[in-house]
């Protein structure tokens, strides 16, 4: 019988780190085993419904981002949502310095807090993580998730529906704009509580004369049908 990990934060660390840090430099994006039980998932899809967890929510419609809808969670955040983020931080910001000396960037703090304090010194204190929520023919466009000078390069969605039972259809989709080159376009489809990590803005890539700025940009394929949430974890905070 398998060993059950009580906690996110001995599951984040059981994760194997050197194949994500590979994967991310090889393919632009990294999929995790379960990082969130099926009970922890449902609880949060639940609480989409209760707004005096959110500070704000948009339609995308209204704005052309797509069709379907999201909420920013305020502070303090959900235990869940906040241990993701502490926990995996620290993980991926050796990998995010390593690429910032390659192709030029910021240097981030080893620790969570301090990155934090980075962000609110620079006017960004307002909370990023989120839920989405996409029924049938929803889509999210390409996009990127910068909100102020402050930027961490990673971001991660958790999937928190089941595929292929409570939606079909939905894919994420990461597209890799490359200098003088084709683009190269990524579909990851993932089980609940899986976690797709994946670059905010752009990523180091090896070339024949050194290394250079790949631009990514992320969204999810149209919904074919059910229902589908997912959550967002973004580690810079907001104007």
């Amino acid at each position: 019988m398998p060993v059950l990990i009580e906690s996110i934060a001995d599951r984040v660390q059981a994760l194997d780190w050197d194949a994500i840090s590979e994967s991310l430099w090889r393919d632009g994006c990294a999929l995790t085993p379960t990082v969130l039980r099926p009970e922890e998932c449902r609880e949060l899809i639940e609480t989409y419904d209760h707004n005096s967890l959110f500070r704000s929510q948009v339609v995308m419609a209204r704005f052309g981002f797509g069709r379907g809808e999201y909420k920013y969670f305020k502070y303090p955040l959900p235990e869940p949502v906040q241990d993701l983020r502490e926990e995996i931080y620290p993980r991926l910001a050796p990998l995010a310095n390593r690429w910032a000396a390659e192709i030029g960037g910021e240097v981030f703090p080893e620790k969570y807090a301090d990155f934090l304090g980075v962000c609110h010194a620079a006017g960004q204190d307002k909370p990023t993580p989120l839920i989405l929520k996409y029924e049938t023919g929803d889509f999210n466009c390409l996009h990127q998730d910068l909100y102020g000078a402050v930027a961490f390069p990673f971001q991660l969605t958790v999937f928190l529906s089941q595929r292929e039972t409570d939606y079909s259809g939905g894919e994420f989709v990461l597209v890799e704009q490359r200098p003088r080159m084709q683009s190269r376009v990524m579909v990851i489809t993932a089980q609940q509580g899986q976690a797709v990590i994946f670059p905010t803005r752009y990523r180091a890539v090896r070339g024949s004369r050194g290394f250079y700025k790949a631009n990514l940009k992320h969204g999810v394929s149209p919904l074919c049908s059910g229902k589908r949430f997912t959550l967002g974890i973004i580690f810079h905070d907001a104007q």
